[in-house]
C-alpha cells in the first residue's frame, strides 16, 4: 500500500499538477493539506474518475484537508478532538481497508508565526490535543499513522540554514520539544527510519530563489505506530515535483507499507 502526503497549497492552483502527479506516482492513498476549498466546491469528479474515493474537511480560502483513496474507507471522522470551539479544518481520519487495515490521520499542523503570540499559543495547544489523540489511538494497538504538514523542523539537519530558523515557530525549542514528546510515545518517523543525514527537504519558499539554491526545510512527516512501523518498506520524498510547472511550495512524501 502506497500512501502519500502532499500540501498542495490550494486545489485551484494545483488543478492540473495534482492529477498529473497522481497519474504518475499512483498512490493508493493521498493525504492532502491546504486544499483551501469548502467541501462542496472541491472538484471531486477529477479524482473519482481516476478511481479515488474523496473525503474532505474543507474551509473557505484557508486550511482544509482531504483523503483520496483507491481502497475502501471506513469510519471517517473530521476535526481533531479536544476543542469544540476550534473551527479550523486541519484534521481528518479514516481506516483504509487494505490487506491489513490501516488507520490514517491526515493533518495540517498550525504554523504558529508570529511568535510569541496567540498563533503560537494555538500551535502548542493543538499539539497537546494531537498528543492526546495519539495516546487514544496507540491504546488500540492497531496499525495507524499520522501524516501531513507538521510545520515542525525536527532537527537542525532538516534545514539548509538552521540558523535562519532559530526564532521561527517551526524550530523554536518549545515546538521541537512538543514533537519529541509525541515521538516518545513510541512512534517511528518513517523517513528517518530509511534515510539519514542532511540535505533532504520537503518545502522551499517561493521567495528569494530558495528552490534554485536548495534552501529548503523538511516539515512533512509520517509518524507510524509500532504496528504500522512493522509494515514499513520504504519512505521517500518526490523532490522533482517542485521543479515542474505551477508547483506547490511543498513536495509529496510517501511511504510503502506491506498492507
Amino acid at each position: 500500500m502506497k500512501i502519500a502526503t502532499f500540501n498542495i497549497n490550494g486545489i485551484k492552483a494545483r488543478i492540473n499538477a495534482l492529477p498529473d502527479w497522481l497519474d504518475e506516482a499512483q498512490p493508493d492513498v493521498a493525504l492532502l493539506q491546504e486544499i483551501k476549498s469548502v467541501d462542496e466546491a472541491f472538484p471531486r469528479e477529477i479524482f473519482e474518475e481516476r478511481g479515488y474515493q474523496v473525503e474532505t474537511h474543507g474551509q473557505k480560502s484557508f486550511n482544509g484537508v482531504a483523503i483520496l483513496s483507491k481502497l475502501p474507507l471506513e469510519d471517517i471522522t473530521r476535526g481533531l478532538p479536544g476543542d469544540d470551539s476550534d473551527e479550523q479544518a486541519r484534521w481528518i481520519e479514516a481506516t483504509v481497508m487494505g490487506d491489513v487495515p490501516v488507520r490514517v490521520c491526515g493533518l495540517y499542523l498550525p504554523n504558529g508565526n508570529p511568535c510569541p503570540g496567540p498563533k503560537y499559543d494555538y500551535k502548542l495547544a493543538w499539539m497537546e490535543r494531537l498528543h492526546a489523540r495519539a495516546q487514544e489511538l496507540l491504546a488500540m494497538e492497531e496499525p495507524f499513522l499520522m501524516a501531513g504538514d507538521y510545520n515542525i523542523i525536527p532537527q537542525d539537519e532538516d534545514a539548509r540554514r538552521p540558523e535562519a530558523w532559530q526564532e521561527d515557530a517551526l524550530a523554536r525549542p518549545e515546538s521541537r520539544a512538543a514533537f519529541r514528546r509525541l515521538m516518545n510515545l513510541g512512534f517511528t518517523e518513517a523517513f528517518r527510519a530509511r534515510v539519514h543525514g542532511a540535505g533532504h527537504y520537503s518545502f522551499w519558499d517561493y521567495q528569494a530563489g530558495a528552490w534554485n539554491r536548495d534552501d529548503g526545510i523538511r516539515i512533512d512527516h509520517f509518524l507510524l505506530s509500532p504496528q504500522c512501523a512493522d509494515l514499513l518498506r520504504d519512505c521517500q520524498i518526490d523532490k522533482e515535483i517542485r521543479g515542474r510547472e505551477k508547483p506547490s511550495d511543498h513536495v509529496p512524501v510517501w511511504v510503502e507499507l506491506a498492507a
